[in-house]
């Protein structure tokens, strides 16, 4: 899914590389950066930051990849729980 991928890094954090879809910027974020939230559909499944360089709050789709991807990288996740 384009839009984020892991670097692995040799020492240090992890870090993501991730864009705006609202400034186009492209940048890395460290896991901190990052939140996941994972629900009982793909629909109410996503992950969200705050773009560095425009300020937009971004919120974009996360499939198993993304989220085992983020998960590995200490990303912390919240998950949802269905109020039916």
């Amino acid at each position: 899914m384009p839009g984020i991928s892991g670097l692995s890094a040799q020492v240090g954090p992890v870090l993501f590389k991730a864009a705006c879809p609202d400034c186009s910027a492209r940048f890395e974020l460290s896991a901190g950066a990052l939140r996941l939230a994972i629900g009982a559909s793909r629909r109410t499944t996503f992950y969200s930051f705050t773009c560095p360089e425009c300020g937009s709050a971004v919120r974009k789709p996360a499939g198993e990849r993304i989220v085992e991807l983020l998960t590995g990288g200490g990303v912390r996740t919240l998950r949802l729980h269905s109020t039916v």
